[in-house]
């Protein structure tokens, strides 16, 4: 877990390491991995290392971050820029670079104390006085394993001198506030006030070469492959990227791969101090600057070296001619976690390949661990987080011949980018999966609430189903439903969590009501058997799409057009709209219903918008995350979806968009009936294809309603769980009731039951979630921790088109807009969304677009359900859609065949 931030340095009176009396120079050995606060990151790394059997360092010491508080406390103007600087907008880039030049200037010229410099130059003299030294920056917030800030702050190589150290010293305590380093820390969320410099000066090593070695593949994240890059002389052209290097890849102490580049360039140390460029011999440009030996050496090194510290490391090296010296290592803090349990070592070791849940709910953001924990209680598969997001482990499924084709068929139709990348890993030789005993065969699989059988659409007479029992189970949830708002009421304390548990089993059970599964299955395969069987017999691609617009019953679109109707009530009064409009740009807005009743017509819009939350107010952006706000928290973030309804439709809309593509379903219908009666055996194909769309347009709109369900349900949860935080807020166990949010749902009722809580593991997971929020979750992972997403492999996709799954029929053009976040979205008619995902709060917007791109999603999935309910051309799972799609260009969709066209 990250490291809490260190207090202000002006506010250190709690921390006795700050005291007068405390040490300002310290030898490289006496300081440890424990000592971040007073040695910075790459000090308490480096000291912690020096004691490492088998790790050699380069000797040396730390000025500790107690004399950069001494010497900025003398320095008053630094505060004040500090607080001009906190009070600019992060966007403002020219702003920024002025006063963070500005804060390097006055502590680069601050008076450094007699008495610290004197240390300083004491513990030179002692190492060496005309030794050359490196002079590095090692700030408090750097090397964390959340955020590495490698390259942030300065490093000055072959110094020479007392003076010329004490000189760099400043200089490196005045590379806190490069403007690099500062937008880092804004981006990492942290404060700049919270950070301290300490500065590290080591005996200059003069290599004959040097390099990183990174102890797992950086970029597919592999933990058994580890990558070398090296050259001639100084790291520093590597890392300046003066010089490209030679690189090798290793794996069990093998180097599987090699590419040695041509060096023409190298960068020494002169005499005197300073490092110059020097041309290498020409018989030399193509030598590798390490044997094949040695890059095996070089690696176990770097295995005791990650042993040592728990996780994969980023580790700069340098070889002489007595061996290897390490000057440096990080965490790599690019990788994304391998999911627990923790995969057996040895000959033992057992593979497991996950599946990335969130790609089939529709929800790739990190999760708050009670978010996570809660999904795992409730889901009806085991499910294994990583980084914030949860995994299902189908490695007894891929193993077994009986259920991988099951599996793959399944994933390729919720996601073909998931089966692809599943393929991809068993197709290599390396990676053997166990058999799993009959037994556990079955212990994993589909993250959904629904499995369907392998072998695709079955005959008409196999999965004609009654459509009353659709009504059926409706009433089934919402009786569940009710006795759990009437009973969870007089729950609190232990007997609360005692009452949660029976609840969550009343919860699996609804969600894997075999009633529910024959109901979701009657319409999915109907889908799958009219779009195979009138492709072969008509030709026509997708042909369900047209024949499923407005069915009845989807909760889903239900939401969309009862929005609209929302927006009637508020359009015939001017002043609530213009009301409403300064809503929308008040962030702190949620208290804005009391203020409708004072205007006129306001009652009436405040009635409207309270019956729709009445119904759908537990719906909200990521709401399989039981912590995320929901509407009736925050009823403000509605205020813009109302407003573009008011703006973009006119009366009536909900009714008449309906009943257009009620209309043109039939249309269709009759269409391909009429057709298949023309084709040899005409009557009994136009029957068994009219009993398809009868159930089709039966069951399609249930799809959605289990979601609903379940929502519906975590509400309630998270209602109960907040009276309880609130509970412990009073009687002082926690700060604020968030505070619960970054508790397992475990760990939460132990607090609960004991009346105690670890404020520092909150404070830890906080910091744990935002870097999780900056991680992108691969769709497949395997136990060896790399990264699969998988490609489509197709030759039926223009040049420079964006490849992805068709969802919704039709082709589309119009401007792009990429919105990644709900309550930025302001779209005109004719728009087409572009996001990374959409889940069934999105569904208001898809009234006001042409079409819709999305980075994630499958067949049946929320998304493509409601485009095809809408009519809307979609193409959905098209990789890096948000970033390969500028915000305003004009693209065109095709929903029939899969791409999308940028034009410009």
């Amino acid at each position: 877990m990250p490291q809490p931030a260190e207090d202000t340095w002006k506010d250190d009176v709690r921390d006795t390491r700050f005291d007068e009396g405390c040490e300002t120079v310290l030898g490289l050995r006496e300081v440890g991995e424990d000592q971040a606060g007073l040695v910075g990151g790459k000090g308490a790394h480096l000291g912690s290392l020096s004691r490492v059997d088998g790790v050699r360092v380069p000797d040396g010491f730390c000025v500790t971050t107690d004399a950069f508080r001494r010497v900025v406390e003398r320095a008053p103007e630094v505060d004040a820029l500090l607080d001009r600087l906190a009070g600019t907008d992060p966007d403002d880039r020219q702003a920024v670079r002025a006063l963070s030049a500005e804060l390097r200037r006055a502590v680069e010229e601050a008076v450094i104390p007699d008495d610290l410099a004197a240390g300083i130059t004491g513990a030179v003299t002692r190492f060496g006085e005309g030794a050359a030294y490196a002079v590095r920056s090692s700030a408090t917030a750097e090397d964390l394993p959340t955020a590495s800030f490698a390259g942030q702050q300065d490093t000055y190589l072959n110094v020479v001198g007392p003076a010329e150290v004490l000189r760099h010293v400043s200089r490196c305590w005045a590379s806190l506030f490069t403007e690099r380093a500062v937008i880092y820390r804004r981006r990492n969320g942290i404060d700049d006030r919270t950070v301290r410099m300490a500065v590290v000066v080591q005996r200059m090593v003069l290599p004959d070469a040097s390099g990183i070695l990174f102890t797992a593949d950086p970029v597919t994240g592999h933990r058994r492959t580890a990558t070398v890059d090296a050259g001639f002389g100084l790291g520093e052209a590597l890392v300046s990227g003066l010089v490209n290097p030679d690189v090798f890849t290793v794996r069990d102490d093998a180097v599987v791969a090699k590419a040695i580049a041509v060096k023409q360039r190298a960068l020494h140390a002169l005499p005197g101090g300073g490092t110059r460029e020097v041309t290498v011999e020409p018989r030399q440009q193509e030598r590798p600057a390490l044997t094949d030996a040695q890059v095996v050496e070089l690696v176990r090194l770097g295995r005791r070296i990650e042993a040592h510290f728990g996780c994969p490391q980023d580790i700069e090296w340098c070889l002489t001619d007595d061996g290897f010296r390490i000057v440096q290592s990080r965490p790599i803090t690019t990788l994304f976690p391998v999911p627990d349990p923790e995969p057996e070592t040895g000959e033992n070791r057992t593979p497991s390949v996950y599946v990335s849940v969130g790609h089939q709910q529709m929800m790739t953001d990190a999760m708050k661990p009670l978010g996570w924990s809660m999904w795992q209680r409730t889901a009806m598969v085991p499910m294994h987080e990583a980084g914030g997001r949860l995994f299902v482990d189908v490695s007894p499924r891929l193993a077994s011949p009986a259920s991988r084709a099951a599996l793959l068929d399944v994933m390729g139709k919720g996601d073909p980018l998931v089966r692809d990348a599943l393929e991809t890993v068993l197709e290599r030789d390396e990676f053997e999966l166990s058999v799993p005993d009959a037994d556990h065969a079955g212990d994993a699989g589909h993250a959904g609430p629904a499995v369907p059988p392998a072998g695709g659409a079955p005959e008409p007479s196999v999965t004609e189903v009654d459509p009353a029992i659709v009504a059926e189970l409706v009433e089934r949830s919402e009786t569940s439903a009710a006795a759990l708002e009437r009973d969870i009421r007089t729950k609190s304390g232990p007997e609360l969590f005692d009452f949660l548990a029976e609840a969550f089993e009343e919860h699996k059970r609804v969600l894997s009501d075999p009633l529910s599964i024959r109901a979701i299955m009657a319409g999915m395969e109907a889908t799958w058997w009219l779009n195979q069987k009138l492709g072969e017999w008509l030709g026509e691609k997708n042909a369900a799409d047209a024949l499923t617009l407005s069915a009845p019953g989807n909760i889903t679109s239900e939401m969309g057009l009862d929005l609209l109707d929302v927006a009637d009530a508020i359009r015939p009064h001017p002043e609530v709209v213009a009301f409403l409009t300064d809503v929308q740009d008040d962030a702190h807005g949620d208290g804005f219903l009391d203020g409708l009743v004072e205007l006129p017509g306001g009652s009436a819009a405040r009635e409207a918008i309270e019956t729709y939350l009445r119904r759908y107010g537990m719906r909200c952006v990521a709401e399989i995350d039981i912590t995320r706000p929901r509407w009736s928290e925050r009823p403000a973030t509605l205020v813009p979806l109302i407003l573009d309804n008011v703006r973009n439709f006119g009366p009536g809309a909900a009714e008449r968009r309906f009943e257009q593509g009620r209309s043109r379903a039939l249309a269709t219908e009759q269409d391909v009936l009429t057709r298949l009666r023309d084709l040899p055996d005409g009557e009994r194909k136009a029957g068994a294809t009219k009993r398809m769309i009868d159930q089709v347009r039966a069951f399609a709109g249930y799809r959605e309603y289990p979601k609903y369900g379940i929502v519906c349900r975590y509400f309630l949860y998270k209602q109960a769980l907040l009276e309880e935080a609130g509970r412990l807020v009073r009687d002082g166990v926690l700060d604020e009731r968030e505070d619960v949010f970054h508790l397992t749902f475990q760990e939460l009722e132990d607090v609960v039951r004991s009346r105690r809580a670890d404020l520092r593991l909150i404070a830890r997971r906080k910091e744990a979630f935002r870097s999780y929020e900056a991680l992108t979750p691969p769709r497949v992972l395997t136990s060896d921790g790399e990264a699969v997403n998988g490609a489509y492999r197709r030759d039926d996709v223009p040049a420079g088109a964006l490849a992805g799954l068709a969802v919704s029929t039709g082709s589309v053009e119009g401007r792009a807009r990429v919105i990644l976040d709900l309550a930025d979205a302001e779209l005109v008619e004719g728009d087409i969304l572009v996001t990374r995902f959409t889940d069934p709060s999105w569904s208001p917007l898809f009234l006001g677009v042409a079409g819709l791109v999305t980075e994630v999603g499958g067949l049946m999935t929320h998304g493509a359900v409601i485009a095809r309910e809408y009519g809307l051309p979609a193409v959905v799972g098209v990789d890096g859609a948000t970033r390969l799609i500028r915000d305003g260009q004009r693209i065109r969709v095709h929903g029939t065949d899969g791409y999308v066209e940028i034009l410009g």
